[in-house]
This record gives C-alpha cells, sequence and structure tokens, in this order.
C-alpha cells in the first residue's frame, strides 16, 4: 500500500491504518529503535508508541513521507527511553553513537540554541547532498539508523577498521564544513 493511501486511512480513522503501518514499515522501526536500546521488549514498546503517537498527530499532520515521519518519532522515542534508562545505569550502547558525533556537532539543550539547531539541521543536509552516495548511506546507516561498524563493514565487504577510518572522514568533513557555514563547536 502506498504512503498517501495509508495516510488517508489515518486521516479517515481507520483502525487498517496502523495494519498497513505496521505491515510495511514495522521491521524497519524495530531496527531503528533496537539498534539504539539494544533491547527487543523496549524496542516492541517503542514500535508500539510510535503508531500510537502517529494515530494521535495524523490528522492535522500529513507527512510527505510517511517512512522517515515514523522513524524520527521511532529514533526520538528510543533515544528517550534510552536517556533514561542511562540514568538508571542499564545502557550504554549508543553512548559511542553519540560520543562519535559529540566532536563535530554542539549540544542542543537550552532553548537559546533552537535556531541555531535549525541552521545546523540545514548545514548538514547540505553537508549530506555533497556527498557521493556510498558515503551519504554509510553515514546515514551508521548515525541515523545506529547499525554497527562490524554489520557495515560486512555489508561493504570491508574490515571494521577500514570503515572506522572512512566514518572518521566522514566525521571530519562534517566538522570542517559546519566550521566552514560558521558553525563552531
Amino acid at each position: 500500500m502506498e504512503d498517501f493511501e495509508i495516510i488517508d486511512l489515518y486521516n479517515s480513522r481507520n483502525e487498517r491504518a496502523i495494519k498497513e503501518t505496521q505491515d510495511k514499515y514495522g521491521r524497519m522501526l524495530h531496527s531503528i529503535s533496537y539498534n539504539i536500546l539494544f533491547n527487543n521488549m523496549d524496542s516492541e514498546e517503542m514500535v508500539n508508541d510510535t503508531y500510537n503517537k502517529a494515530w494521535n498527530a495524523i490528522p492535522p499532520e500529513s507527512p510527505t513521507y510517511l517512512g522517515a515521519y515514523l522513524a524520527r518519532i521511532t529514533r526520538n522515542l528510543s533515544i528517550n527511553l534510552w536517556k533514561s534508562k542511562r540514568a538508571l545505569k542499564r545502557y550504554d550502547g549508543v553512548e559511542l553513537l553519540l560520543s562519535e558525533l559529540e566532536d563535530c556537532i554542539p549540544s542542543n539543550e537550552s532553548l537559546e540554541d533552537i535556531l541555531e539547531t535549525k541552521e545546523i539541521t540545514k548545514a548538514i543536509d547540505n553537508w549530506l547532498g555533497s556527498l557521493g552516495k556510498d558515503d551519504r548511506v554509510l553515514f546515514l546507516k551508521r548515525y541515523w539508523y545506529g547499525e554497527s561498524l562490524n554489520s557495515l563493514a560486512k555489508e561493504a565487504g570491508t574490515s571494521a577498521n577500514k570503515l572506522a577510518g572512512r566514518i572518521y572522514r566522514l566525521r571530519e568533513s562534517l566538522r570542517k564544513f559546519l566550521e566552514k557555514e560558521g558553525i563552531f563547536i
């Protein structure tokens, strides 16, 4: 079923929208959550919470790209749960991913940083657009979908060490691009 058809089901408050969403995006959403939480039960809960948030948000929201919209919800919910669990000293899997990007992207915890965050987002979009397809996909798989270096290396047919070097160079490229745009860490 196409995204616009699923969104029409949400707009008409047809519960089949959840089933169609699950059929089309359930595995992807679970993978995103699992790559952050490393726990199947928590991941299932985050995916179900995603369906609930989508149900409550559509309408009035009308996402252009349903998959990306749902992925963002799942990712944010999973990171929030990870942070709360981390406060309880239970999880440390995502800490590596976030710490790797710390050197490139400043924290945005205060309200004063909202405009800066929008500026950074636009700059990162421009940087991603300037990359070749392979580098862009690699960066997104690592830092958006949270895939491990080992699985990415296996997929690329290379060693994790070589891939780590390539990802490091991508992060350095991002840092330099942001500095060129006037965004300093």
